[in-house]
């Protein structure tokens, strides 16, 4: 039956009609004011520490309370005023990425903030921490109903320096996001996929793209291995990288050497998952998933979660690398190598998106 207002007939879509953005797909829209809202709040907090107030973050305090942060520890009177002056620059300049403003030298200098900001927040500042989370995160949403084993409870797993960090990731994740689309905008760039309007396809190429896709993998996968071996050793009493009393006060420890050994597992299921980024799996939902089987596997369904594990790895291998030491080289030394997993995920995971991406429901390329 045709309807009167679109002229079609009912149930068809009209041939000018926009299919409806969801709300995450508009990340260039509403990031940069997020950064500038998070920004004056963390401000306005760094403010209160520098005047005395409670509640400074990076203090130092007992073991079982700190972080493992390059900010940690600090006095508030030192470093406070430093976070107030950088997020107040902060505020200035989203202001003007949300406004198009900037052209030369401006444009550069809010770039160059924009990118230290985020880079700085998401993976210098914060430790091993978001790793961890992610890592346990199984056991914790059961803790959360059941209550932590032994004389711990959730306050002792989620504690404020530890909170903090979490805030501070993600502030970071909001300014790399606000950095890249206010790039994107004043290098003539479409704001949502990055292409840039007549430009030569140099990474469109889906043979190119699979091939380093491929290394990428592949050096994300090796790069698992020494702390995959060292755990698992460990559990079957083999003091690789360690000394045989810590090996000992591992062994008289209730469950830690179990837990070393679920840590090993989980690791090398993250690297043989890493596979799906170069195997026909990643792409169409396989057998084994029965009730997705032959369906096409949308893009962000792995980008989102690779993505946002190459980022966690990151901080946990620089964390490392401030720890290490040779005569236990098994501890952390491995652990390092979370940084090259990162970034040789993190790589994967772009050439995935790039040779997967659709059209562009704004701009039409693609």
């Amino acid at each position: 039956m045709p309807n009167t207002v679109t002229g079609t007939r009912t149930g068809e879509a009209s041939p000018d009609a926009v299919p409806r953005r969801r709300w995450w797909s508009g990340w260039p829209d509403w990031s940069a004011c997020l950064a500038v809202v998070w920004s004056a709040l963390y401000g306005a907090a760094a403010l209160y520490w520098a005047l005395g107030g409670d509640g400074y973050p990076f203090e130092r305090v007992h073991e079982d309370r700190s972080s493992g942060s390059i900010l940690e520890p600090s006095r508030a009177e030192a470093v406070a005023p430093v976070l107030a002056l950088f997020c107040a620059l902060g505020v200035v300049a989203g202001v003007l990425m949300l406004k198009n403003l900037g052209t030369g030298r401006v444009r550069k200098a809010l770039l160059a903030y924009g990118w230290a900001a985020g880079i700085a927040l998401t993976l210098l500042i914060p430790d091993y921490s978001l790793l961890g989370l992610l890592a346990f995160s199984p056991a914790l949403i059961v803790f959360v109903f059941t209550g932590v084993p032994g004389p711990q409870d959730l306050g002792d797993i989620m504690y404020w320096h530890r909170g903090n960090l979490m805030i501070v990731f993600v502030g970071g994740l909001l300014w790399v996001a606000a950095t890249l689309a206010y790039q994107r905008r004043t290098n003539g760039q479409c704001v949502y996929c990055g292409r840039a309007p007549h430009a030569p396809g140099r990474w469109t190429d889906a043979a190119r793209l699979r091939t380093w896709g491929r290394r990428a993998v592949w050096l994300a996968v090796l790069s698992t291995l020494p702390y995959d071996i060292t755990r698992i050793a460990w559990y079957f009493g083999w003091p690789l990288g360690i000394t045989d009393e810590f090996l000992k006060e591992m062994q008289d420890t209730p469950s830690m050497l179990e837990l070393g050994l679920a840590l090993g597992v989980v690791s090398t299921l993250g690297s043989l998952l890493t596979h799906g980024l170069i195997a026909r799996w990643g792409e169409v939902w396989p057998r084994w998933v029965w009730w997705r089987k032959g369906r096409t596997i949308h893009p962000a369904t792995a980008v989102v979660p690779a993505g946002f594990v190459a980022v966690v790895l990151i901080p946990g291998g620089l964390m490392a690398v401030r720890g290490f030491e040779l005569t236990s080289w098994g501890e952390t030394g491995p652990a390092i190598l979370w940084a090259v997993w990162g970034v040789a995920l993190g790589a994967a995971t772009y050439l995935y998106y790039l040779r997967r991406r659709a059209v562009c429901r704004s701009c039409g390329q693609g």
